[in-house]
């Protein structure tokens, strides 16, 4: 869901710590029970939650989880992102980052829901795990 710097208010800014706090310990619960499972199977598996920038309403910041899994060699094999939230400055539809005049800074907030998130993730596990 798109948010324009207008609608960035308190309210949000708990709401969009609160999702990266239950992403990202969903991500870690994932990884200690996925990483032996991956293991046995010869492959690495490894999670990770990411924040780029300070503050969720300054153009820049952004934040994901992602999974990825690689061979025995360290190779990687695929890798899956999910944006979780991302404040960039736009000028006439397109990134920009420059105050010019005219630009609007807008956020965009992942609106999938926590159990279709945890579905996402597990169903992409489970492709790898049922070969």
């Amino acid at each position: 869901m798109k948010y324009k710097q207008t609608e960035f208010t308190g309210e949000l800014r708990d709401k969009i710590k609160n999702t990266e706090l239950i992403l990202k310990d969903y991500i870690e619960s994932l990884l200690d029970e996925y990483k032996s499972v991956f293991a046995m199977k010869n492959l690495e598996f490894d999670a990770g939650f990411d924040i780029e920038g300070n503050d969720p309403f300054m153009p820049g910041y952004s934040s994901t989880i992602s999974l990825g899994i690689a061979d025995e060699n360290e190779e990687l094999i695929d890798i899956h992102i999910i944006r979780i939230w991302e404040c960039e400055r736009y000028l006439l539809g397109m990134a920009t980052s420059k105050k010019v005049p005219g630009s609007k800074v807008i956020g965009e907030l992942i609106d999938e829901t926590f159990e279709d998130i945890k579905e996402e993730l597990k169903e992409y596990i489970d492709e790898f795990l049922a070969d």
